[in-house]
């Protein structure tokens, strides 16, 4: 399915009948509707960082439902496409933070290469119906994800930003770990505790405090 070390992780998963029915009618939804992302990007943060690898994990809600925005990857559009207002306000708050400027594209592969995983909880969308896959059953895979990173003993920053991604909170019980949350960066509840919250710095403290190599969040 992968590629990579998470292939032995989601054994288990990747085996099941019940994973693989569902999958199957995911993929049948691609012939009569438009489904974001493409096929061949559901699975892009996971590909792009490796279970070993993972040192952030920053959890989404699910993909952009907008033409070409979703590829796989929370919050993150590619080159050439219009940076959403989340990112924008997440770039916003990183200026502030490390007093790095933001990029003029919204593509986030160079942060997942280095070991932040940019993960929703549901990996696709049907176009223009925002969280219209909702509780199809996205939601037991990327729990058990949460739920397999809990239990490595390296530790890992989780960064829940607004109300959907704290509910996972409640997953993360291991010690070794540090949690960062505030509110979403949408426009709608950036002013009410996302700007300020200073998430970059902190994530790279933590990561120098246990002897990992920080993220370059400038891209």
């Amino acid at each position: 399915m992968i590629g990579n070390k998470w292939d032995d992780v989601l054994k288990i998963v990747w085996d099941s009948k019940g994973f693989n029915k569902f999958y199957k009618g995911i993929l049948e939804l691609y012939n009569s509707k438009i489904i974001y992302p493409a096929k061949e990007d559901i699975f892009n943060a996971l590909k792009y960082t490796d279970f070993d690898n993972v040192k952030v994990v920053i959890v989404g809600q699910d993909p952009y439902h907008g033409e070409k925005e979703a590829h796989g990857l929370s919050f993150s559009v590619l080159k050439g496409i219009k940076i959403p207002p989340s990112l924008k306000n997440i770039y916003q708050e990183l200026e502030s933070d490390l007093g790095i400027k933001p990029k003029s594209h919204g593509e986030l592969i160079g942060w997942a290469k280095q070991g932040v995983l940019l993960l929703n909880a549901v990996l696709t969308v049907e176009k223009d119906k925002a969280s219209s896959h909702k509780g199809f059953g996205w939601e037991r895979l990327t729990d058990y994800i949460i739920k397999v990173l809990n239990n490595k003993t390296d530790p890992i920053v989780f960064i829940l930003w607004g109300n959907f991604a704290k509910s996972k909170k409640q997953l993360i019980t291991n010690k070794s770990h540090l949690v960062i949350e505030s509110t979403h960066p949408s426009p709608f509840s950036a002013y009410n505790g996302f700007f300020g919250s200073k998430p970059f710095s902190k994530t790279n403290r933590f990561l120098i405090e246990n002897k990992k190599e920080p993220i370059d969040w400038s891209l």
